[in-house]
């Protein structure tokens, strides 16, 4: 069953993420947007806030991503950093300075122009560093997103520039792309702070491992390397197999529970943020709002059978 979905519903709900004309369709759809709430709370600031205070409350971390991606047009990238910028105002009036700040802004450099046909990438340096002095001045951190491969030296090339002048920029890697072990051993002896995940998009053999037990190994092997390194590393998977492997890779490479943390998404494992986060853990919840939800939506929905079985279920007992 875990080879079906993985070879055949996987890559049929990855290319739906894309289709406009079925967006349309879900998107309208009264049914679907009760149930994206599982993994999205809301589309407005005011219901992010709310998740932020609750997750806070129970001795989590959030980061917080704007949804939205592949603008093509300077005005929506525009629009973009205007949000962001709403959002880190309200949350500096929760913020603190700690070493460690429990609260963090997550971009997708497509959404701030990197797409654009003309000076894209330098549209999106320009428009991430407008938001980053803002989040700087509120004591939030900031952490750039990983998209599909094609983006990938564009978007470490930005961040590289961006972390000159703000050294607590943390940068995604995917730990299915072939070249990731190379990026970890970069990153970890720049001190940098890392969010390693599995990844989430549809990519060919060429560049990426595709069977779920390499992408595993992958990810142990990159997670060791920036474990060793100088730099602040964040466990962003919700695997049982990577999640028990972390205390003994803390143990052997002199690390304590602040010195890196565990990242999870909105509405999965709940159970086991918990869990970590009452042994003392630093525990990281990905809270992403707004309207532009469908791509980051079908994304979830292709990650696990178990998260697609749930939509199912959601769906059945709405259409009694």
């Amino acid at each position: 069953m875990a080879g079906v979905f993985a070879h055949t519903v996987r890559p049929a709900m990855l290319a739906a993420s894309r289709a406009d004309r079925l967006r349309r369709t879900v998107e309208r759809s009264p049914v679907t947007r009760k149930v994206v709430r599982r993994f999205v709370p809301g589309d407005t600031l005011d219901s992010v806030l709310d998740i932020v205070a609750a997750l806070r409350g129970s001795g989590r971390y959030v980061s917080i991503d704007y949804l939205g991606e592949n603008v093509t047009d300077a005005d929506d990238a525009a629009a973009t950093v205007r949000a962001y910028l709403q959002l880190l105002g309200a949350l500096g009036r929760r913020a603190d300075t700690s070493s460690v700040r429990p609260l963090e802004v997550s971009l997708k450099l497509s959404a701030l122009g990197q797409a654009l046909d003309r000076d894209g990438d330098k549209i999106a340096l320009e428009n991430a560093r407008t938001i980053c002095e803002r989040a700087e001045e509120v004591g939030v951190w900031v952490t750039v997103d990983a998209e599909d491969h094609t983006t990938t030296d564009s978007t470490l090339s930005i961040s590289g520039d961006l972390r000159v002048d703000f050294g607590s920029l943390g940068t995604v890697l995917q730990a299915y792309l072939r070249r990731t072990l190379g990026d970890c051993k970069d990153l970890a002896a720049a001190g940098a702070r890392v969010r390693l995940c599995k990844g989430a998009y549809d990519e060919p053999a060429s560049v990426a491992h595709r069977a779920a037990g390499d992408i595993t190994d992958s990810y142990l092997t990159c997670l060791r390397v920036l474990m060793s390194g100088s730099g602040y590393p964040m466990v962003a998977s919700h695997d049982p197999a990577i999640i028990d492997a972390v205390p003994a890779l803390a143990l052997e490479t002199s690390r304590g529970a602040g010195d890196f943390e565990y990242q999870m998404l909105y509405g999965i494992s709940v159970g086991e943020q918990r869990r970590l986060a009452d042994a003392g853990n630093q525990v990281r919840v990905y809270v992403p709002f707004g309207a532009q939800w469908y791509g980051y939506f079908m994304r979830r929905l292709a990650e696990r059978p178990a998260n697609l079985a749930f939509f199912l279920r959601a769906l059945a007992k709405r259409g009694h």
